[in-house]
């Protein structure tokens, strides 16, 4: 069967849902496209045993663009903050984390001189223009601002923790900054996990009238005009029409789908993007062995800890326990997943001895994609927030906007790219208007 539609969104995800929720008031008819046979893309939550698992650990900002943009859309965002402080283990010595005034003076990590200019460099990343940072590393960054090993330990810890990412001599230092300052603004859990932003969306999309189709692959985008409507080949050999196209894919896909012969003037650029990985191993217990320890990362080694059933309601039964153990890929590295997984069950060991016994649900990813662009140097001067250059055709998703990545990106792009739909629909609806109104 052959179907026309205004407005056709490749990818059910966050970027696709928030893209398909601001057109959902005009006029225009909105297809959504999804590969998965479920909706969310790695914003889903699984439901294991009574057990909420998000794809690894998720947080929102508290003070991000992303939160704005939601509760705009009238996304109900319940749940709590964690605690500032926890531990920051080095080998097998913990520390005292100085992210809270009281922690700061009592870790035993930094002497009195760096507590100081700690205190110094968190005010400067509070005021700091990001932006003035574009022509530099987060590297390059740190170098400049500290001479002491601790303090830029202690940066690179809060780089990952802000971006996921494990690669400061290649990181732009504008976009780390930036979500570290983002970061310091606090962070929501989310009861339910961050299914539930997907499931509100998706329920406002469909009483609007927006069509979802779940489990369809698009093989191929094709445009032989610029008046043209897109044609898009689906896996399961049907045709789909559209005026517009939102591709929330990841830069690959979108390459793939427009094939060698689309005009696309990035395409070296695009082929380029790097993705940022991780591990995972999600873990729900009955209780804690050590229910004070709530929160922790290695200093040298890239590893993170967190309980977020403390904050957020993870579990159908109040007293279990959700935690997530996260790895930090380096670009260069090739994750071998038995020794990674052994390597967060250690780390587990060390912070909840004998949790093993009370597991309820355990799930270890090996290598998941985190964010589809590690953010480099320059990037902002290819990437136009939305724009392909081919026109009528959009990008949206965490790797398309020039200035942030992760929730971030993928939100805030998925506005951008149905703005620029009807923006491009009041430009040509005043055209055909004033030539109706020439020719009278």
């Amino acid at each position: 069967m052959t179907q026309t539609w205004d407005v056709v969104i490749v990818g059910g995800g966050l970027a696709g849902y928030v893209a398909a929720n601001y057109l959902m008031n005009t006029n225009l008819s909105i297809l959504i496209l999804e590969k998965g046979k479920s909706i969310g893309g790695r914003a889903r939550t699984n439901k294991m045993n009574g057990q909420y698992f998000n794809l690894g650990p998720h947080a929102l900002y508290k003070k991000g663009k992303a939160r704005h943009i939601l509760e705009y859309l009238g996304i109900h965002l319940n749940g709590k903050s964690p605690k500032l402080g926890g531990i920051l283990m080095e080998k097998n010595v913990e520390y005292t984390a100085p992210f809270s005034p009281l922690e700061l003076f009592t870790t035993g990590l930094l002497h009195s001189k760096e507590r100081l200019e700690w205190i110094a460099i968190l005010l400067k990343i509070s005021r700091i223009n990001p932006e003035k940072l574009a022509n530099q590393t987060f590297q390059q960054w740190i170098n400049q601002v500290t001479q002491s090993k601790t303090i830029e330990l202690l940066l690179y810890t809060l780089g990952r923790l802000a971006t996921y990412c494990h690669a400061p001599e290649k990181i732009s230092a504008s976009v780390a900054v930036s979500h570290i300052k983002d970061a310091m603004g606090g962070v929501l859990y989310l009861d339910g996990g961050w299914q539930t932003i997907i499931d509100q969306l998706h329920n406002k999309a469909i009483v609007s009238g927006v069509h979802v189709q779940s489990h369809t692959l698009v093989k191929q985008i094709e445009c032989n005009h610029t008046e043209d409507p897109f044609k898009l080949a689906l896996s399961n050999g049907e045709e789909i029409f559209g005026k517009y196209v939102i591709c929330t894919t990841g830069p690959h896909e979108l390459i793939h789908m427009l094939g060698e012969t689309a005009s696309l003037p990035n395409r070296d650029f695009l082929a380029q993007i790097t993705p940022v990985k991780g591990a995972t191993l999600d873990v729900a217990l009955t209780q804690l062995p050590n229910p004070k320890k709530l929160f922790a990362m290695g200093i040298t080694d890239p590893l993170y800890y967190s309980v977020h059933s403390t904050y957020a309601r993870l579990s159908d039964h109040s007293k279990n326990a959700v935690l997530h153990v996260f790895k930090y890929h380096h670009l260069d590295e090739n994750a071998d997943g038995p020794s990674v997984k052994n390597e967060l069950e250690q780390f587990l060991d060390r912070l909840q001895p004998g949790w093993q016994q009370y597991v309820i649900s355990r799930r270890f990813i090996p290598d998941i994609t985190v964010s589809q662009r590690l953010p480099q140097i320059g990037d902002e001067l290819k990437l136009q927030c939305s724009k392909t250059e081919i026109p009528r055709l959009y990008m949206a998703g965490d790797w398309t906007s020039p200035h942030s990545i992760l929730a971030e990106g993928a939100i805030s792009s998925g506005k951008q790219a149905a703005k620029e739909v009807i923006l491009n629909e009041e430009r040509q609806n005043y055209a055909n208007y004033d030539g109706r109104v020439s020719a009278i």
